[in-house]
């Protein structure tokens, strides 16, 4: 739990892609008078509704959401963005005495908030950067990846290869201070939040949510998540844009390219979206003060949950 301080209250709610999150988040904001934050980096984008299971209209009942549908997908957006972002969104939400409440699973930007990171240092870009990006192009991200593993294990491990933006930002960053920036995030991770914070995890039985994300799979797919993803590139979206790096976004891309078979791509889409929530997972099992609601450990009742939960915001002082 997050030690209790002057700061301002800040609630997180977060978890693995298809635990269940948005319904959770709805009912918590209705009990503490809460507005919710989407810590998604995907939610950000306009016209990406179906892959990045964006939250309906009719699903937010009312609640205000923030950070969703305030990017075109040309743009580009990274966690220095999101910070700015999220910092001057909480701010209104104080000033309207609500509770904010970060929401969604990209860890990364959560930390950002919760633990104020500064990412100045490395926000110019370099000639190693551009040297990298060139690399990436005309090689491949493996080759890159390979890069990495060398210098920083640890970063390679957490950073899957496609995502090129992050492996280029970890070798800039052991060029630049000679420093691994797993070791560096390690420590920006033991920063004390400046926040009065509790910290959710929401978890359920790993076989239970693999068999949620197959089934979230074929209803994304039911629901158009091809047609959608053809709109998008015959707006001009190409592979290696940060909106296009998404779960079935960047999967489908290849399928209409003519590189793989529609079952071939929805079996790895399937695959991609069970690794990303195993990483996840272990994103968070780092994370300090952590408060793990188990689906399982009660009952998968989701008033269970919430009565939890309040039980735990009263007695860090939060509402």
């Amino acid at each position: 739990m997050g030690v209790i301080t002057q700061g301002k209250p800040l609630i997180v709610l977060t978890g693995p892609t298809a635990v269940g999150k948005t319904k959770l988040s709805i009912a918590l904001a209705k009990a503490v008078n809460g507005e919710i934050l989407s810590a998604d980096s995907m939610q950000v984008y306009r016209h990406m509704d179906i892959g990045s299971a964006k939250i309906t209209e009719e699903e937010m009942q009312g609640v205000p959401h923030h950070l969703i549908d305030i990017l075109d997908p040309w743009e580009d957006f990274n966690v220095v963005v999101f910070q700015q972002k999220c910092e001057e969104c909480m701010t209104g939400i104080y000033e309207r005495g609500h509770i904010p409440i970060l929401t969604g699973g990209t860890g990364f930007y959560i930390q950002a908030v919760l633990r104020k990171i500064d990412f100045t240092d490395n926000e110019e870009n370099t000639p190693y950067r551009e040297h990298l990006e060139k690399l990436a192009a005309e090689k491949s991200p493996h080759v890159l990846h390979e890069m990495l593993m060398q210098v920083d294990p640890a970063s390679a491990q957490a950073i899957h290869e496609n995502n090129i933006k992050r492996t280029i930002r970890a070798l800039e960053y052991y060029e630049l201070t000679g420093e691994r920036i797993s070791d560096h995030n390690e420590q920006e991770r033991q920063k004390e939040s400046p926040y009065n914070f509790c910290y959710f995890v929401l978890n359920d039985d790993r076989a239970r949510l693999y068999a949620r994300i197959e089934e979230r799979v074929d209803q994304m797919m039911q629901k158009g998540l091809l047609d959608e993803v053809k709109r998008l590139k015959d707006m001009g979206l190409k592979r290696g844009m940060v909106s296009m790096q998404g779960l079935g976004y960047k999967e489908l891309l290849d399928y209409l390219d003519g590189i793989c078979t529609l079952d071939d791509t929805i079996a790895r889409i399937k695959s991609d979206t069970r690794h990303f929530a195993k990483r996840q997972l272990t994103w968070f099992r780092k994370e300090q003060d952590v408060i793990w609601l188990d689906k399982e450990r009660f009952a998968y009742d989701e008033e269970k949950i919430l009565t939890y939960m309040l039980q735990m915001l009263t007695e860090q002082s939060i509402i």
